[in-house]
């Protein structure tokens, strides 16, 4: 069997009429990823709601418009394959849905497609979405600069588009001379997957060449072990077995293990993924293990496995940046919503609105303001009401990230910047 190609998680960003949609229908379609059919299918939904070019739009999107017309296209497809790596599209039709799914997913987008129309350059959530981008640790960026069918593939208005997005970039601290920016037309299928004709001034890559010229993600196996607890196990005859999947560092059959918060130790006997004994695990690998001396009542979800040596961070309070995606009204210090920090789901209290920032650039815009609003970036200080590990996201990225729900939605999103250990 052939060594599996590297995975990659890849999220399309950009502003909501740009072609975000259309742009992945396309990858998808060229690269083989959907048939024919598919794509006739969606044609044929598409003209008869009278949108005849919306066909790879609607691959994409299954809106609400669709379902109160009793529309319903499921395609399932959103992994696609290039030559070097295999890649699965993290699906993020609505400015809040992208936020949710960038900050909470276990899916952590390694990269990031801004896409970014030709006829209007950049726009509000052009500015939004790059900047959450990199909050959110994106480090690898492609610009494509789409419906250039719409400005006769014109290589001036090219260039100026392209001016704009790279000093945006700049200024949120990206290096445009590092990213490559790439015009298409996911409509037409110029420079998407097959080199455009129209553009002979263009002598970049592709899109799906720009993507398998991206680096490949490093597993952060120096790191020390991190293993949030998905469920808790009693099997016959093996004891207590724990189930969650390796975020960081590396654990070994032998290993002294702690379990934060109640502190529980014990030694890992035995490692399996997919019903395989094994003798280490590594980030990425989902995995059932028992420890000798810890038992059913002692470990539950939400809690995080780590080395004896080196247990996860039960914090006193932290300090995050976050975004307040949508609030009725305001939020003040005192608010308890829910946090959901990998497994774990604990009341947490902002006790501190340390200061506002600006969403585009991050930079101070009021100090110890008295509220935060939709639409709001800040720094606060948080409380949890009862013991959480959390970690910095600088040191552990995905135990540093969480989303706020409250009134059953998400109210906002967040980044862990520093922690006060629990003495």
């Amino acid at each position: 069997m052939a060594r599996e190609k590297p995975h990659m998680n890849l999220v399309f960003i950009g502003h909501v009429d740009h072609g975000k949609s259309t742009t992945v229908g396309r990858v998808l379609y060229d690269s083989g990823a959907i048939d024919e059919q598919t794509l006739k299918k969606l044609r044929e939904e598409a003209e008869k709601l009278g949108k005849a070019t919306f066909e790879f739009a609607f691959m994409m999107d299954r809106m609400k418009e669709e379902r109160e017309r009793g529309v319903t296209i499921d395609v399932a497809h959103k992994d696609f394959q290039t030559q070097k790596y295999y890649f699965t599209i993290i699906d993020a039709p609505g400015h809040k849905d992208f936020v949710k799914n960038m900050i909470t997913g276990a899916s952590q987008a390694d990269a990031a497609v801004l896409v970014v129309a030709a006829p209007d350059g950049v726009m509000a959530q052009t500015k939004e979405h790059a900047f959450l981008a990199r909050t959110l640790g994106i480090k690898q960026l492609i610009v494509a600069i789409n419906k250039m069918d719409a400005v006769n593939y014109d290589e001036k208005k090219f260039n100026e588009v392209k001016e704009q997005v790279a000093n945006l970039l700049k200024a949120i601290g990206y290096k445009p001379d590092q990213i490559p920016f790439i015009p298409i037309s996911a409509y037409k299928g110029d420079n998407v997957v097959k080199k455009s004709e129209n553009m002979s001034w263009y002598k970049g890559p592709t899109l799906i060449e720009a993507l398998d010229q991206l680096q490949e993600p490093e597993k952060p196996t120096d790191k020390p072990l991190r293993l949030p607890v998905q469920d808790v196990y009693s099997i016959t005859g093996i004891g207590t077995v724990p189930v969650g999947r390796v975020e960081t560092g590396v654990m070994k059959v032998g290993d002294k293990v702690t379990f934060n918060p109640p502190g529980v130790s014990g030694e890992v006997k035995s490692i399996e993924m997919h019903h395989q004994p094994m003798q280490q695990a590594e980030p990425g690998d989902n995995i059932g293990f028992n420890v000798r001396g810890v038992g059913k009542n002692d470990i539950k979800r939400g809690d995080v496995c780590g080395p004896a040596d080196h247990p996860p961070t039960v914090v006193k309070e932290f300090t995050a940046q976050v975004v307040i995606l949508q609030h009725p009204s305001a939020i003040a210090p005192g608010y308890t919503p829910v946090f959901h920090a990998h497994t774990a789901q604990v009341a947490c209290t902002v006790t501190e609105l340390v200061k506002k920032l600006d969403p585009r650039t991050g930079q101070v815009l009021e100090e110890n303001p008295k509220f935060l609003k939709t639409g709001d970036v800040a720094i606060v200080k948080i409380v949890p009401t009862k013991p959480m590990v959390i970690e910095k996201a600088s040191e552990f990225p995905p135990l540093g990230r969480f989303a706020i729900r409250d009134m059953g939605m998400t109210v906002g999103a967040g980044l862990v910047l520093d922690v006060v250990p629990k003495q």
